[in-house]
């Protein structure tokens, strides 16, 4: 079997948990492999994974090979496999658009983007070097709030001819518009923004459809995260939250047999702490009221280290990918998607769509 070829767009503390992963689990086996929901898709492992083009637009990274590139600021993600062989591809120099916020401006070089002096790739420019690199897939990772990057990337995904991964909060997958764009070109799309391996989102989600199976009625919720790392100093700036918030409380609200007011469900970004890096701390509080009314709440603390969270479900999300490719399979693959994602075209519980995405794996649904 020939390995599954990716395009990277944002070359971040997610795409360097991804890429360590890819060498971290060559040397295993079945048996010793921690931290994989399956460990082959279609009869491809781990290390069947070779990235072959990647695009950033931080000068610490552009021009560099991707297993420099990977460690350089501002990612401050956990290095768990620090010896990545030299892989002979060099970090393109992307698009910049809206990926870099203003207000990163007042903070020290070494937690923001440093935009390279390099003449910026423009629609041809990145369609070319997915063609010739033989890229079958494009994965997009720009910052949260980079709607025009991330529509800039889906649209060179297209003109290229090869499958998108949305791992961020950008709608396009679940846009009718976007989606009717690869149905059209048969390409496969799994998105809209990745869903941790075992994160908050999940985790809230878990409660929450654990209090309805219960009998307890819902009434209050509120879920706050600080971290870090690069997205999250982004995400002060407010005016970029929309999707994010949206999308994370959606994946919420989709659980519970009735829907919160506004006013009682909070989900998003709380604050940045520098020194947490890529640690993500999470406050859940739930209120509720179970049998005669009689109150009751949980309040849950939650760490993790964010980018290798994401990368043990995009390793799936890959393989998926490359199974509806063989198969042939274009448009929305709406299995994985909601496995994977906080806001797919169309929510499922986790049960369901655990199911749903083993079937697709198996061949007995088509998408």
């Amino acid at each position: 079997m020939e390995n599954i070829k990716i395009a990277i767009a944002g070359i971040g503390n997610c795409a360097s948990s991804l890429i360590q992963g890819l060498d971290y689990y060559r040397d295993k086996t079945e048996t010793d492999a921690i931290g994989l929901m399956h460990w082959t898709i279609g009869g491809y492992q781990p290390s069947d994974i070779e990235v072959v083009a990647a695009f950033d637009i931080d000068k610490r990274k552009v021009g560099k090979d991707i297993s420099e590139a990977i460690f350089a600021e501002p990612n401050c993600t956990a290095v768990f496999c620090p010896d990545i062989p030299e892989k002979g591809i060099k970090v393109t120099m992307g698009n910049i658009l809206d990926g870099v916020s203003e207000h990163m401006a007042d903070y020290n070089d070494k937690y923001k983007f440093i935009t390279s002096d390099e003449n910026e790739s423009t629609k041809e420019d990145v369609v070319q070097v997915l063609k010739d690199s033989g890229a079958e897939m494009l994965l997009n990772f720009m910052p949260v709030g980079s709607e025009k990057a991330a529509r800039f990337y889906a649209d060179c995904a297209l003109e290229a001819g090869i499958g998108f991964i949305n791992n961020m909060p950008v709608f396009i997958a679940s846009n009718p518009e976007w989606a009717q764009k690869f149905e059209e070109k048969n390409l496969p799309i799994i998105g809209d923004d990745i869903k941790a391996q075992l994160g908050a989102t999940i985790t809230h989600r878990t409660l929450a459809d654990l209090f309805s199976k219960r009998g307890v009625k819902l009434e209050k919720t509120y879920q706050l995260n600080t971290g870090g790392n690069t997205d999250f100093l982004n995400m002060l700036n407010r005016s970029r939250l929309s999707s994010k918030k949206t999308s994370k409380t959606e994946a919420v609200q989709s659980v519970l047999k009735d829907r919160l007011d506004d006013e009682n469900i909070h989900v998003g970004p709380s604050d940045y702490v520098p020194w947490q890096k890529d640690n993500k701390v999470c406050f859940l509080r739930m209120e509720g009221k179970l049998f005669g009314d009689v109150p009751m709440n949980i309040e849950l603390r939650l760490s993790v280290e964010d980018s290798p969270n994401s990368a043990g479900v995009v390793i799936d999300a890959i393989r998926c990918c490359k199974l509806a490719l063989e198969r042939d399979t274009g448009g929305i693959l709406y299995s994985p998607a909601s496995y994977f994602m906080k806001h797919p075209p169309k929510q499922y519980n986790d049960d369901e769509a655990f199911l749903m995405t083993n079937d697709f794996i198996e061949g007995n649904r088509d998408n």
